[in-house]
């Protein structure tokens, strides 16, 4: 198995690096592209960048990613760029004969107004949230397209459907970043200046999420053994699987709010300054709880990392590598 890992350079890529060094098999060959590889967005680079590796299987994770008021900002961009990404990679692993894809989506491509716990049979019940639509339905399309070549062509392309990841190796830009590493990049500077740290929004907003590395295994494990073309739910949940588990294990014990991670920071980058709520800044979303019974039916006994445990390491990594890492 040659295995060909697009956005490899970036914090998926990374938490994938880990799990096949602590799992290797003897007969997989990895090969991480970054972007200065190729521009995925021009289809005979693309072609150019299979035609070179040749590739049996393939993980898309390249995309155009931001953060909240990134996306709201540019909700064109990261709807165009995403979509030509991603029907060029298709369309090259459909031409190559790669043997399975799997790209990455995100919880943002369920419907903004839902029941919850949201599930892999609820993707496409109603248009997603206004702050980030372009970067939604890009990501939505995905699952269109795994379908139709399907379908069409009996291709075996799947998909996995994260919680918000954070890790070591993410973007700490605070403007363009996700809330963790953007976060983690504020305490850094308030401690460094002396400063207060200010937090747009209320912090009520509640998010499950996922350690980089651990997100990294499951990755490995879908490529390796998940059967199905539907997409499925990668996220966080402690309880065994009995009725009255049932009942907590879609992820709702592991929602986090946004306050309460940022505490979780201060106190693992041991910052006593004060701590400003700026509520005339958006929210976002409330929430978007996300069942994990799927992905329990196949891997009852997953250990994820504890919250506290990840972004301890994460802020320790950001503090040790400031001048290098991505920010």
């Amino acid at each position: 198995m040659r295995v060909l890992v697009t956005g490899g350079s970036g914090l998926v890529g990374f938490g994938i690096r880990a799990a096949v060094a602590s799992d290797p098999h003897e007969d997989e060959e990895w090969i991480f592209l970054s972007s200065a590889d190729g521009d995925l967005m021009d289809m005979k680079q693309c072609e150019a960048i299979f035609a070179q590796h040749k590739p049996t299987h393939v993980i898309h994770l390249a995309a155009r990613v931001g953060g909240l008021f990134d996306n709201m900002s540019h909700n064109l961009d990261f709807l165009r760029q995403n979509m030509i990404m991603n029907m060029n990679i298709l369309e090259c692993c459909r031409l190559y004969k790669i043997k399975k894809c799997v790209s990455c989506l995100s919880t943002c491509v369920f419907p903004a107004e839902t029941t919850y716990p949201i599930d892999e049979t609820m993707l496409h019940n109603g248009p997603p949230h206004s702050s980030n639509f372009g970067y939604s339905h890009a990501k939505r399309m995905v699952d269109v397209f795994n379908r139709a070549y399907h379908e069409q062509h009996g291709c075996h392309f799947t998909s996995v459907i994260p919680t918000n990841i954070y890790g070591p190796h993410d973007n700490f830009n605070i403007d363009a970043g996700h809330v963790i590493p953007g976060l983690i990049h504020k305490v850094y500077k308030a401690k460094e200046n002396g400063e207060s740290l200010v937090c747009w929004g209320t912090g009520s907003p509640l998010r499950q999420f996922i350690f980089s590395e651990d997100l990294g295994r499951l990755m490995v494990w879908t490529l390796r053994s998940y059967p199905e073309t539907e997409p499925i739910i990668l996220s966080v949940q402690t309880f065994a699987d009995d009725h009255h588990a049932l009942l907590l294990s879609v992820g709702e014990e592991d929602e986090v709010s946004i306050r309460d991670v940022i505490h979780l920071i201060a106190e693992a980058a041991e910052f006593t300054g004060e701590i400003i709520f700026d509520k005339t800044k958006a929210d976002g979303q409330f929430k978007k709880t996300a069942s994990n019974a799927k992905l329990r039916k196949y891997l009852p006994d997953f250990k994820f990392t504890p919250i506290d445990e990840g972004i301890s390491r994460s802020v320790k990594w950001f503090f040790d590598n400031y001048q290098t890492a991505r920010k």
